[in-house]
């Protein structure tokens, strides 16, 4: 059995890491170069870097500080916010990504996930979905969670799945930040859905939180719980391992 994925989540604004809970209220948590080597030193499985006020301000990726969190670690590396293009997409790996995150830019311009995944590979090509409840039904959400697509977030996903995206990572904005768990009903409509690996985001708050979420899905992005030293990476593994999921210790 393939082992299962703790990924912390670097939320990036204005050169620091920040967190906030359903995408407003945002605080500071500290610096992105020293966190990244913290996690990587800590043994988490991937790190993801999210530049998450590229799209909404019409600007690139920081490319500079990519760079410098690629050479701190030495675990794959997502990297996402402002990517349009390609292009975008080969520039980051040039700077030591190893998979890129793509949101707004897959919505408005669906053609280019499959035009990602077949310049770079599907394992490069990760399709963030940010979705929230409206009513009976879910929406996808661009724009660091501003703007409401009007999306069917289940009809997108299998979109994405079918245009070559090699992993969906899925954060519902009501758990975002709240602390309150994983939306395992959501996990288990999207991971039935697809047969890409789908990483859980949005409301972990304990170590059972973590073990719920990867009772469903493949991964489990936190970041809350370990930006402000509530649990580490090393205790994290050791209570999965402890109820039997398989990661790597």
């Amino acid at each position: 059995m393939l082992a299962k994925r703790i990924i912390p989540c670097l939320d990036v604004q204005g050169g620091r890491v920040v967190k906030g809970v359903n995408f407003v209220n945002i605080k500071d948590a500290g610096d992105p170069i020293k966190l990244a080597r913290f996690y990587y030193e800590q043994g988490a499985d991937e790190l993801v870097f999210l530049d998450i006020t590229a799209t909404s301000e019409d600007r690139d990726t920081i490319y500079d500080m990519v760079e410098r969190v690629a050479g701190a670690i030495s675990i794959p590396f997502t990297v996402g916010g402002g990517i349009r293009t390609t292009q975008d997409m080969k520039e980051l790996l040039g700077r030591g990504a190893d998979k890129i995150s793509i949101n707004s830019a897959a919505v408005k311009n669906p053609a280019l996930i499959s035009e990602g995944a077949k310049a770079f590979g599907s394992q490069c090509i990760v399709v963030a979905v940010d979705v929230k409840k409206k009513g009976d039904n879910w929406n996808v959400f661009v724009k660091g969670g501003r703007e409401n697509t009007e999306l069917d977030a289940f009809e997108w996903i299998k979109k994405v799945y079918e245009l070559g995206a090699g992993e969906i990572l899925l954060t519902s904005m009501d758990r975002d930040g709240t602390k309150e768990g994983y939306d395992i009903e959501l996990l288990k409509s999207v991971s039935g859905m697809v047969s890409i690996p789908v990483i859980a985001s949005g409301g972990a708050g304990s170590l059972e939180d973590l073990y719920e979420g990867l009772c469903v899905a493949d991964a489990v992005l936190a970041a809350s719980i370990f930006h402000y030293g509530e649990y580490s990476i090393k205790e994290a593994k050791d209570f999965l391992n402890s109820k039997n999921i398989t990661v790597r210790l």
